[in-house]
């Protein structure tokens, strides 16, 4: 078992005596730790290497929060191939249609929003008042963009010929990659996805390895709330290996990053060869 950079940080500060356990712990507090797998064509599936590690609770480094797979360019090219079998089905659905699956998965997270800002506290480290905000503005932004999807459409124009217009459609893009950072874990893959989604892509989402639980549970949502199994994949691991391969992949046709600038340069660096958007 590996243990996660933010908890190991936190660890650093107060050290304390720890244990490893393969089954879920319960603590006094009554919170069980977690066990997570990537979320791949609509299924819970482990990485091909085997490893997993573990994140902590910042605050109280003696309470294990949940545990993750290792992921490498394997895994993230599973998800990409779910991705491209599940986009055409996806895609063909009408806008309303798809805003649909968001408005109904802001419903599930709202039913829950007590349970997963506890859990967004217990592994990101922000106060529980900050983390029910974050996970409000997470539901907010499913359920305005279930609402846009009723005004998702092309435009009509004049033409500068006489009894002539001009038409222009909207259409989506395919198989969009997402990499996402630890500071806000549920607001901003929410921000991301729920737009990639809305206009008809299959996204591959890589969130950061401190906090990914927030982003798992997006998915769960969207799953429940009727999304085409594949059309969201979410691949945990390093940077290096899973960002790695949504940044060189020919059939990712699009690339939203949120971190670092120096990261964001190399990303960007390995798009422009393919003229994927960034």
């Amino acid at each position: 078992m590996r243990e996660g950079p933010l908890s190991r940080y936190a660890r650093s500060l107060w050290p304390t005596k720890c244990f490893h356990s393969k089954r879920p712990v319960l603590f006094l507090t009554g919170f069980i730790m977690r066990n997570y797998s990537n979320f791949i064509g609509g299924q819970w599936v482990g990485a091909r290497s085997g490893q997993r590690f573990q994140n902590f609770n910042p605050a109280d480094t003696r309470e294990f929060v949940a545990d993750y797979p290792v992921s490498g360019r394997e895994d993230a090219g599973e998800a990409i191939d779910a991705a491209i079998k599940a986009w055409p089905a996806w895609a063909a659905m009408t806008p309303v249609a798809r805003g649909r699956v968001l408005s109904k998965a802001s419903q599930i997270l709202e039913s829950r929003k007590a349970e997963l800002a506890e859990l967004l506290t217990r592994e990101e480290g922000k106060t529980l008042a900050e983390s029910t905000g974050e996970v409000q503005r997470a539901i907010d932004i499913f359920r305005f963009f279930g609402g846009v999807s009723y005004t998702l459409g092309g435009k009509t124009i004049p033409h500068d010929l006489p009894g002539n217009l001009l038409l222009t459609l909207r259409q989506p893009l395919g198989v969009v990659g997402l990499i996402t950072p630890w500071n806000f874990p549920a607001a901003i893959p929410a921000w991301k996805l729920a737009p990639a989604l809305l206009c008809g892509n299959a996204v591959v989402v890589k969130p950061a390895s401190p906090a990914p639980a927030l982003t798992l549970e997006l998915a769960r949502a969207l799953d429940e709330a009727g999304l085409p199994k594949g059309a969201c994949n979410v691949v945990i691991g390093e940077g290096r290996a899973v960002g790695g391969e949504l940044a060189t992949d020919p059939r990712v046709v699009a690339l939203s990053f949120t971190g670092s600038y120096s990261v964001g340069q190399q990303i960007y660096q390995q798009l422009a060869p393919r003229m994927a958007r960034g």
